[in-house]
């Protein structure tokens, strides 16, 4: 774990970083940025060392980048076992679902737990069903709450010295609402969350359509937050 006084210079993870403006921008969950960003860290087997690094979409996607990069640098052993967290500024496309989905079909020992900050496109039925396919062959998918955020700002930002506890703080309710629509893709509701931009001052507003299949589905609790019952 990060010391509060910065990131040192011998730090081994410390050319795999992000910039603060960076992680700030890319994963605030309020902005609808084209650029994507996955965080990572993988465990091998009963190895207690964590790998972490960062990735960027290129030509293709984070996710895409993310399974050739460890397929060709990596011989996987079916006796030992892969654990493999993804901290993601958008929550997969369907095209991405399928190539991971793939990925675990081929490395049955590797398990994947995946946070992301937003939904990309999730009115989109193909993502919808893309999500859930991926639950469905083992894959855990839960939306960035601040928690996340805080261990990413520690474990994978070269936050300045002193600065250690110093992560963005985004509202919980943009948190909640994603949670929310997450729901009503994992229960094959319609979605709930619609959410629009004004072009000329770049502000991103939202709106929930709740319908009576939502009421009747989702459990209270999730509803109680977004307070909205």
């Amino acid at each position: 774990m990060a010391s509060d006084k910065g990131c040192s210079a011998g730090d081994p993870t410390l050319r795999r970083r992000i910039e603060p403006w960076e992680f700030e921008a890319i994963f605030d969950p309020r902005e609808l940025r084209k650029e994507a960003c996955l965080l990572y860290e993988i465990k091998w087997g009963t190895c207690p060392k964590i790998w972490r690094h960062s990735g960027k979409n290129t030509t293709k996607h984070v996710e895409v980048n993310f399974i050739e990069k460890i397929t060709s640098e990596r011989q996987f052993c079916s006796s030992t076992s892969c654990s493999i967290i993804w901290f993601l500024s958008w929550s997969p496309c369907w095209e991405c679902s399928k190539a991971i989905t793939e990925f675990l079909r081929q490395q049955p020992g590797v398990t994947l737990v995946i946070y992301a900050a937003r939904l990309f496109h999730h009115k989109d039925e193909q993502n919808r069903q893309g999500l859930r396919d991926l639950i469905k062959s083992g894959v855990t998918i839960q939306i960035m709450t601040t928690p996340e955020y805080d261990y990413c700002w520690r474990n994978f930002v070269n936050y300045p010295p002193g600065k250690d506890t110093h992560c963005p703080i985004y509202p919980p309710l943009w948190m909640k609402l994603y949670a929310l629509e997450l729901h009503c893709i994992i229960l094959r509701l319609p979605p709930c969350l619609m959410i629009s931009r004004r072009c000329q001052k770049q502000l991103t507003s939202y709106r929930l359509n709740l319908q009576m299949c939502h009421y009747q589905n989702i459990p209270h609790h999730i509803l109680l937050a977004t307070a909205w019952i």
